[in-house]
Protein backbone atom coordinates (compact mmCIF):
# COMPACT_ATOMS: atom_id res chain seq x y z
CA UNK A 1 0.00 0.00 0.00
CA UNK A 2 1.48 3.33 -1.03
CA UNK A 3 0.28 6.48 0.66
CA UNK A 4 1.65 9.92 -0.07
CA UNK A 5 -0.47 11.80 2.46
CA UNK A 6 0.93 12.40 5.94
CA UNK A 7 -0.51 14.05 9.00
CA UNK A 8 1.43 16.72 10.79
CA UNK A 9 -0.77 17.27 13.81
CA UNK A 10 -2.10 14.85 16.39
CA UNK A 11 -3.71 15.42 19.73
CA UNK A 12 -1.50 14.37 22.62
CA UNK A 13 -2.83 13.31 25.99
CA UNK A 14 -0.69 12.49 29.05
CA UNK A 15 0.07 8.82 29.45
CA UNK A 16 -2.72 6.95 31.12
CA UNK A 17 -2.07 4.88 34.19
CA UNK A 18 -2.77 1.11 34.10
CA UNK A 19 -6.47 0.38 34.28
CA UNK A 20 -5.90 -1.92 37.21
CA UNK A 21 -2.73 -0.69 38.99
CA UNK A 22 -2.97 -3.26 41.80
CA UNK A 23 -2.78 -6.27 39.49
CA UNK A 24 -0.32 -4.53 37.19
CA UNK A 25 2.11 -3.81 40.04
CA UNK A 26 1.86 -7.36 41.36
CA UNK A 27 2.98 -8.66 37.99
CA UNK A 28 5.88 -6.26 37.47
CA UNK A 29 8.50 -8.24 39.42
CA UNK A 30 9.31 -11.55 37.68
CA UNK A 31 11.30 -12.89 40.64
CA UNK A 32 8.40 -12.65 43.05
CA UNK A 33 5.44 -14.97 42.95
CA UNK A 34 2.27 -12.87 42.95
CA UNK A 35 0.14 -13.15 46.09
CA UNK A 36 -3.35 -12.31 44.99
CA UNK A 37 -6.26 -11.67 47.27
CA UNK A 38 -9.54 -12.56 45.61
CA UNK A 39 -12.43 -10.27 46.44
CA UNK A 40 -16.11 -10.78 45.63
CA UNK A 41 -16.97 -9.46 42.22
CA UNK A 42 -19.58 -6.74 42.30
CA UNK A 43 -19.18 -5.59 38.73
CA UNK A 44 -16.84 -6.26 35.80
CA UNK A 45 -13.43 -4.63 36.21
CA UNK A 46 -10.10 -4.69 34.39
CA UNK A 47 -8.44 -8.09 34.75
CA UNK A 48 -10.98 -9.22 37.37
CA UNK A 49 -9.50 -12.26 39.09
CA UNK A 50 -12.06 -14.87 39.95
CA UNK A 51 -12.20 -18.59 39.73
CA UNK A 52 -15.36 -20.51 39.02
CA UNK A 53 -15.56 -24.31 39.25
CA UNK A 54 -15.78 -25.84 35.81
CA UNK A 55 -16.61 -29.28 34.46
CA UNK A 56 -14.27 -28.70 31.53
CA UNK A 57 -11.24 -30.88 30.95
CA UNK A 58 -8.08 -30.27 33.03
CA UNK A 59 -6.08 -27.36 31.65
CA UNK A 60 -2.47 -27.35 30.56
CA UNK A 61 -0.05 -24.56 31.37
CA UNK A 62 0.49 -22.12 28.54
CA UNK A 63 3.31 -19.67 28.02
CA UNK A 64 4.45 -17.50 25.14
CA UNK A 65 7.12 -19.50 23.37
CA UNK A 66 10.33 -17.95 22.06
CA UNK A 67 10.44 -20.48 19.21
CA UNK A 68 8.23 -20.39 16.13
CA UNK A 69 5.44 -22.89 16.71
CA UNK A 70 3.03 -21.34 14.27
CA UNK A 71 2.67 -18.49 11.82
CA UNK A 72 -0.01 -15.87 11.30
CA UNK A 73 -0.68 -13.34 8.56
CA UNK A 74 -2.08 -10.39 10.49
CA UNK A 75 -5.40 -10.70 8.67
CA UNK A 76 -7.93 -10.71 11.52
CA UNK A 77 -10.60 -13.38 11.07
CA UNK A 78 -13.08 -12.05 13.58
CA UNK A 79 -13.48 -10.09 16.79
CA UNK A 80 -14.17 -12.22 19.84
CA UNK A 81 -15.66 -11.17 23.17
CA UNK A 82 -13.97 -11.71 26.53
CA UNK A 83 -16.33 -13.71 28.72
CA UNK A 84 -14.16 -14.44 31.72
CA UNK A 85 -10.73 -13.75 33.17
CA UNK A 86 -9.72 -15.82 36.15
CA UNK A 87 -6.89 -17.23 38.20
CA UNK A 88 -6.03 -20.76 37.12
CA UNK A 89 -4.83 -23.71 39.21
CA UNK A 90 -1.45 -23.68 37.42
CA UNK A 91 -0.62 -20.25 38.81
CA UNK A 92 -1.37 -18.27 35.66
CA UNK A 93 -4.63 -16.91 34.35
CA UNK A 94 -7.36 -18.30 32.13
CA UNK A 95 -9.01 -16.24 29.43
CA UNK A 96 -12.35 -17.41 28.09
CA UNK A 97 -13.39 -15.96 24.74
CA UNK A 98 -16.63 -16.21 22.81
CA UNK A 99 -16.17 -16.53 19.06
CA UNK A 100 -17.84 -18.00 15.99
CA UNK A 101 -15.37 -18.64 13.18
CA UNK A 102 -12.49 -19.64 15.46
CA UNK A 103 -14.39 -22.46 17.19
CA UNK A 104 -15.60 -24.08 13.98
CA UNK A 105 -12.62 -26.43 13.80
CA UNK A 106 -10.77 -25.66 17.04
CA UNK A 107 -8.73 -28.39 18.75
CA UNK A 108 -6.84 -28.62 22.01
CA UNK A 109 -3.35 -27.24 21.57
CA UNK A 110 -4.26 -25.01 18.62
CA UNK A 111 -2.47 -21.67 18.42
CA UNK A 112 -4.72 -18.61 18.32
CA UNK A 113 -3.50 -15.03 18.02
CA UNK A 114 -5.42 -12.91 20.55
CA UNK A 115 -4.71 -9.23 19.86
CA UNK A 116 -1.52 -10.43 18.22
CA UNK A 117 -0.41 -12.66 21.11
CA UNK A 118 0.06 -16.32 20.23
CA UNK A 119 -1.81 -18.35 22.87
CA UNK A 120 -2.65 -22.04 23.17
CA UNK A 121 -6.18 -23.41 23.36
CA UNK A 122 -6.54 -25.31 26.63
CA UNK A 123 -10.28 -25.97 26.47
CA UNK A 124 -13.28 -25.24 24.29
CA UNK A 125 -17.04 -25.68 24.01
CA UNK A 126 -18.37 -25.64 20.46
CA UNK A 127 -21.96 -25.65 21.70
CA UNK A 128 -21.48 -22.38 23.57
CA UNK A 129 -19.05 -21.03 20.98
CA UNK A 130 -16.31 -20.47 23.54
CA UNK A 131 -12.67 -21.42 23.96
CA UNK A 132 -10.11 -21.01 26.73
CA UNK A 133 -6.46 -19.95 26.58
CA UNK A 134 -3.86 -19.66 29.32
CA UNK A 135 -1.97 -16.50 30.24
CA UNK A 136 1.31 -16.56 32.14
CA UNK A 137 2.29 -13.56 34.32
CA UNK A 138 5.10 -12.77 31.86
CA UNK A 139 2.58 -12.55 29.03
CA UNK A 140 0.56 -10.04 31.02
CA UNK A 141 3.69 -7.99 31.68
CA UNK A 142 4.77 -7.88 28.02
CA UNK A 143 1.41 -7.29 26.35
CA UNK A 144 -1.66 -5.08 26.63
CA UNK A 145 -3.84 -8.05 27.61
CA UNK A 146 -3.78 -6.80 31.22
CA UNK A 147 -6.18 -4.04 30.12
CA UNK A 148 -8.88 -6.50 29.08
CA UNK A 149 -12.09 -6.99 31.03
CA UNK A 150 -15.28 -9.00 30.52
CA UNK A 151 -17.04 -7.62 27.48
CA UNK A 152 -13.86 -6.39 25.78
CA UNK A 153 -13.47 -7.24 22.11
CA UNK A 154 -10.25 -8.81 20.83
CA UNK A 155 -8.79 -9.56 17.40
CA UNK A 156 -8.62 -13.28 16.65
CA UNK A 157 -6.71 -15.23 14.01
CA UNK A 158 -5.98 -18.92 13.66
CA UNK A 159 -2.52 -20.10 12.63
CA UNK A 160 -2.13 -20.18 8.85
CA UNK A 161 -2.30 -23.52 7.04
CA UNK A 162 0.12 -24.46 4.23
CA UNK A 163 -2.74 -24.26 1.74
CA UNK A 164 -3.86 -20.79 2.83
CA UNK A 165 -3.08 -17.47 1.20
CA UNK A 166 -0.50 -15.14 2.73
CA UNK A 167 -2.68 -12.04 2.74
CA UNK A 168 -0.68 -9.92 5.19
CA UNK A 169 2.92 -10.52 6.30
CA UNK A 170 4.84 -12.94 8.50
CA UNK A 171 3.46 -12.55 12.04
CA UNK A 172 4.74 -14.89 14.76
CA UNK A 173 2.43 -13.82 17.55
CA UNK A 174 5.47 -13.00 19.73
CA UNK A 175 4.71 -9.49 20.94
CA UNK A 176 7.83 -7.30 21.02
CA UNK A 177 6.28 -4.69 23.28
CA UNK A 178 3.41 -2.28 23.62
CA UNK A 179 2.79 1.17 22.22
CA UNK A 180 0.51 3.94 23.41
CA UNK A 181 -2.09 5.55 21.19
CA UNK A 182 -1.34 9.28 21.32
CA UNK A 183 -3.45 10.53 18.44
CA UNK A 184 -6.59 9.74 16.43
CA UNK A 185 -7.85 11.84 13.55
CA UNK A 186 -10.54 11.29 10.96
CA UNK A 187 -9.86 12.09 7.31
CA UNK A 188 -12.81 11.36 5.07
CA UNK A 189 -13.93 7.83 5.87
CA UNK A 190 -10.42 6.82 6.99
CA UNK A 191 -8.87 7.01 10.44
CA UNK A 192 -5.31 8.07 11.29
CA UNK A 193 -3.73 6.48 14.35
CA UNK A 194 -0.49 7.70 15.90
CA UNK A 195 1.38 5.42 18.31
CA UNK A 196 4.26 6.18 20.67
CA UNK A 197 6.75 3.36 21.12
CA UNK A 198 9.99 2.65 22.93
CA UNK A 199 13.15 3.67 21.08
CA UNK A 200 14.37 0.06 21.08
CA UNK A 201 11.42 -0.92 18.88
CA UNK A 202 11.14 2.23 16.79
CA UNK A 203 14.44 1.40 15.04
CA UNK A 204 12.67 -1.54 13.35
CA UNK A 205 9.77 0.63 12.13
CA UNK A 206 10.21 2.08 8.65
CA UNK A 207 7.91 4.11 6.38
CA UNK A 208 5.90 1.85 4.05
CA UNK A 209 7.05 -1.16 6.07
CA UNK A 210 4.96 -3.80 7.82
CA UNK A 211 4.00 -3.79 11.49
CA UNK A 212 1.46 -5.86 13.43
CA UNK A 213 -0.70 -3.74 15.75
CA UNK A 214 -2.89 -5.85 18.04
CA UNK A 215 -2.30 -8.65 15.54
CA UNK A 216 -3.42 -6.59 12.53
CA UNK A 217 -1.02 -6.40 9.58
CA UNK A 218 -0.65 -2.71 8.77
CA UNK A 219 1.52 -0.45 6.65
CA UNK A 220 3.47 2.29 8.41
CA UNK A 221 2.97 5.70 6.81
CA UNK A 222 5.41 7.97 8.64
CA UNK A 223 7.98 7.63 11.42
CA UNK A 224 8.55 10.57 13.77
CA UNK A 225 11.99 9.96 15.27
CA UNK A 226 12.02 12.90 17.68
CA UNK A 227 8.58 12.03 19.05
CA UNK A 228 9.31 8.28 19.15
CA UNK A 229 6.11 7.76 17.18
CA UNK A 230 4.80 6.28 13.96
CA UNK A 231 1.41 6.46 12.31
CA UNK A 232 -0.82 4.42 10.04
CA UNK A 233 -4.21 4.77 8.40
CA UNK A 234 -7.24 2.49 8.65
CA UNK A 235 -9.69 2.43 5.74
CA UNK A 236 -13.41 2.22 6.43
CA UNK A 237 -13.61 -1.54 5.88
CA UNK A 238 -10.75 -2.32 8.26
CA UNK A 239 -12.26 -0.09 10.94
CA UNK A 240 -15.26 -2.41 11.06
CA UNK A 241 -13.19 -5.59 11.37
CA UNK A 242 -10.57 -4.86 14.05
CA UNK A 243 -10.53 -3.52 17.62
CA UNK A 244 -8.02 -0.68 17.14
CA UNK A 245 -10.63 2.04 16.37
CA UNK A 246 -12.45 1.12 19.59
CA UNK A 247 -9.45 2.07 21.71
CA UNK A 248 -9.03 5.56 23.12
CA UNK A 249 -6.01 7.85 23.24
CA UNK A 250 -3.84 6.68 26.15
CA UNK A 251 -4.63 2.98 25.75
CA UNK A 252 -2.02 0.40 24.78
CA UNK A 253 -1.68 -1.74 21.68
CA UNK A 254 0.45 -4.84 21.17
CA UNK A 255 3.25 -4.40 18.65
CA UNK A 256 5.25 -6.93 16.67
CA UNK A 257 7.81 -5.52 14.27
CA UNK A 258 8.74 -7.15 10.98
CA UNK A 259 10.96 -10.15 11.77
CA UNK A 260 13.00 -9.57 8.59
CA UNK A 261 14.49 -6.42 10.08
CA UNK A 262 15.69 -8.37 13.11
CA UNK A 263 17.38 -10.97 10.95
CA UNK A 264 19.18 -8.30 8.94
CA UNK A 265 20.38 -6.61 12.14
CA UNK A 266 21.60 -9.94 13.48
CA UNK A 267 23.56 -10.73 10.31
CA UNK A 268 25.19 -7.31 10.24
CA UNK A 269 26.19 -7.43 13.92
CA UNK A 270 27.62 -10.94 13.58
CA UNK A 271 30.18 -9.90 10.96
CA UNK A 272 28.44 -11.86 8.24
CA UNK A 273 28.95 -9.09 5.64
CA UNK A 274 32.64 -8.72 6.48
CA UNK A 275 33.15 -12.46 6.15
CA UNK A 276 31.68 -12.36 2.63
CA UNK A 277 33.88 -9.43 1.64
CA UNK A 278 36.97 -11.27 2.88
CA UNK A 279 36.18 -14.49 1.04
Amino acid sequence: MALSTSMNSFSTIPKASPRNPIIFNLLRTPSLKPHLKLNPISKPSSLSLFYQPSNLRPKTQCFQSTTIRSLFTGIVEEMGEIKQLGMADHGGFDLKIRAKTIVEDVKLGDSIAVNGTCLTVTDFDTRLGEFMVGLAPETLRKTSLSELEPGSLVNLERAIQPTGRMGGHFVQGHVDGTGEIVGKEVEGDSLWIKVKVDKSLLKYVVPKGFIAVDGTSLTVVDVFEEELCFNFMLVAYTQQKVVIPLKEVGQKVNLEVDILGKYVERLLSSGFVDSIKGS
